[in-house]
């Protein structure tokens, strides 16, 4: 599978987005004229890409760690815990 160029576009402004002026929010709606909402669904998709993870797997690694962190405080388990089925 290969990534489109909004999908590498999304990537590349995970990897830079802190060093913009405003609210990441804000950035997010100008480039892309996406909702907050939206824009995490698609990158949330992304993340659990093999191609993505090809393409930029320092982000992609970073992002994963947080979001296996945010899941884990967000139901109460340590991140090394796997999250009970």
């Amino acid at each position: 599978m290969r990534l489109t160029e909004r999908q590498r576009a999304i990537l590349d402004f995970e990897r830079t987005w802190w060093q913009l002026e405003g609210s990441k929010e804000s950035a997010i709606r100008e480039r892309f004229a996406l909702s907050t909402t939206r824009y995490y669904q698609l990158l949330n998709e992304l993340l659990d890409s093999p191609a993505a993870a090809h393409y930029d797997p320092l982000v992609v690694r970073r992002l994963r760690r947080l979001r296996t962190q945010r899941r884990a405080a967000r139901f109460g388990v340590t991140a090394t815990q796997p999250p009970a089925r």
